[in-house]
């Protein structure tokens, strides 16, 4: 069974963000991860980003997590109100995670499509035929 969660994108003040979260909501990250810390990727990341946040979660219940990270315009991802918030499902296995993001995807623009990655055998993005965007992904 798949589950959802928020998905917040700042504008290099994700870290900030996440620790004023973790002072309302207690808890410790479940992952921190850098921009420096991710393997090569199809484009260098700019030297002011090296150490903002590529991906962060705490937990906040057992059945929910805020996730987030720094977006920018250099990376072609600049956050604004109305694009700062996704959807994010983990779906049990690629095989559902197939038929969520097809589902989804019906009518929509996919903006990554699903494919495995460094962090995960399935992920992808989209924004739905009503103008909400999603990311799905399995474990």
């Amino acid at each position: 069974m798949a589950t959802v969660c928020c998905y917040l994108s700042f504008e290099g003040t994700c870290e900030e963000a996440f620790n004023f979260y973790q002072s309302v909501f207690g808890g410790e990250f479940s992952y921190l991860g850098r921009y420096k810390d991710m393997p090569s990727a199809d484009r260098p990341i700019p030297e002011a980003l090296q150490d903002k946040i590529m991906h962060i979660g705490l937990p906040i219940s057992k059945e929910t997590m805020l996730l987030g990270c720094d977006m920018s315009a250099e990376l072609g991802m600049k956050p604004t109100v109305g694009n700062n918030i996704s959807l994010s499902v983990s779906a049990a296995n690629a095989e559902e995670a197939g038929k969520i993001f097809k589902g989804l995807a019906a009518g929509g623009q996919v903006t990554m499509p699903l494919q495995q990655t460094f962090w995960a055998p399935m992920f992808g993005m989209l924004v739905d035929k009503f103008g909400i965007s999603w990311m799905v992904g399995c474990e």
